[in-house]
């Protein structure tokens, strides 16, 4: 065989294996959208008789407060006896409310409908994981050399911390149903507007610390958005619990939905968790981008908008994790915090590659693609 039959040859296993990749990636999609519904489902058909628990416990705290003076009779007289006072504080950890009981609500078959969607989702995370590995030897390089290939890592990593999570014992499955919401929407993104054939990576980018860095950047994003999902439930399951502690009564969508979820200082701190565990790791991607720039472009530091949103975003985080470990910062205000660093992140994810110029951006798939619908 010549050098020129070798090459055709190798070029045409290449497309097919990228084709392969495609096809992994559209049924991921479909086993996807059929966990959606079997989580739905659990959400649906589980027992609502059996989420009343954060009720229970708060509403005779505001019964207390509503209670008149008590008044004990005695011999010869009564005496009034001043109701003690009831104080509910807003502050995250500060309230015994019990965990819900999770989005099956305690019942056998909203279980069964939760047990088949996990076992969907472990089967579209193995589609995914292929349509990745495949896509990788397609091109015979790590499988994240523009926005395409991020978004499909990313998607697959997310949901691989969502299931680690879940074989570690952690009551994480109010998670399943945010998540592949998410997931969906994000493979939808890269399929329509961010699809790129797949091709060799510019000189720079030639280099392990590819690798290293990128793989990092892509866990860190993983979690940071498992936390994020935590931060915006805990501000719901929050306020809902200040309603009943105030005498409220919530209406029954909100009771049979937030009834289910953790207590709102097991999300907090569950979220605190997490991006706790992963700040160090993002702490070590800039660094390690910074070796890289100065192995591939001679410096740095060059204030690329990519380092620099890289460096806002630390920044963020970092001042959420000292105000979270603050007595006064706890609850609701750290919680704006983390979801301010979280919006860093995406736009350091989306915004930077898509529309900055830079030596990071992927401007030129992004833009164009957004351009052909009207963006």
């Amino acid at each position: 065989m010549t050098l020129a039959a070798a090459t055709d040859l190798a070029a045409a296993a290449n497309e097919n294996l990228a084709e392969i990749s495609n096809v992994l990636i559209y049924s991921a999609m479909t086993v996807y959208t059929l966990a959606f519904f079997a989580y739905i489902a659990e959400w649906t058909f589980g027992s609502r008789s059996k989420v009343a628990r954060t009720a229970a416990a708060l509403t005779p705290e505001a019964e207390a407060k509503k209670a008149p003076a008590v008044t004990v009779n005695q011999a010869g007289g009564t005496a009034v006896l001043e109701r003690p006072k009831v104080v509910v504080r807003a502050a995250a950890g500060s309230r015994d409310v019990p965990d819900g009981p999770g989005a099956h609500g305690g019942d056998e078959k909203g279980d069964l409908y939760g047990r088949i969607a996990i076992s969907l989702t472990v089967l579209a995370f193995c589609l995914s994981f292929g349509g990745v590995l495949t896509r990788a030897l397609s091109v015979e390089r790590a499988p994240w050399g523009n926005m395409y290939e991020f978004n499909i890592t990313f998607s697959t990593t997310a949901v691989g911390v969502y299931l680690l999570l879940l074989a570690l014992k952690k009551n994480v499955r109010w998670l399943g149903l945010f998540l592949t919401t998410t997931v969906l929407l994000d493979l939808g993104v890269a399929v329509t507007w961010l699809y790129t054939e797949s091709d060799q990576l510019v000189p720079a980018l030639h280099s392990y610390w590819l690798y290293i860095h990128v793989s990092t950047a892509i866990l860190c994003g993983a979690v940071f958005y498992v936390g994020a999902v935590a931060v915006i439930l805990y501000l719901f399951k929050d306020a809902y619990e200040n309603k009943l502690a105030s005498g409220g009564k919530p209406g029954s969508f909100a009771t049979s939905v937030l009834e289910r979820l953790p207590a709102s200082a097991s999300l907090d701190k569950f979220a605190y968790r997490v991006n706790a565990a992963v700040f160090p790791l993002w702490t070590f991607t800039i660094i390690a981008g910074a070796i890289w720039a100065g192995d591939a472009w001679g410096r740095y530091w060059g204030w690329d908008p990519k380092e620099v949103w890289s460096f806002i975003t630390w920044v963020a985080y970092a001042g959420y994790l000292h105000a979270r470990a603050t007595a006064g910062w706890k609850g609701r205000k750290a919680a704006y915090l983390a979801l301010l660093a979280f919006g860093c992140w995406l736009f350091n994810y989306y915004g930077v590659n898509i529309f900055v110029s830079g030596k990071h951006s992927y401007a030129d798939v992004g833009l164009g693609a957004l351009r052909s619908v009207g963006f």
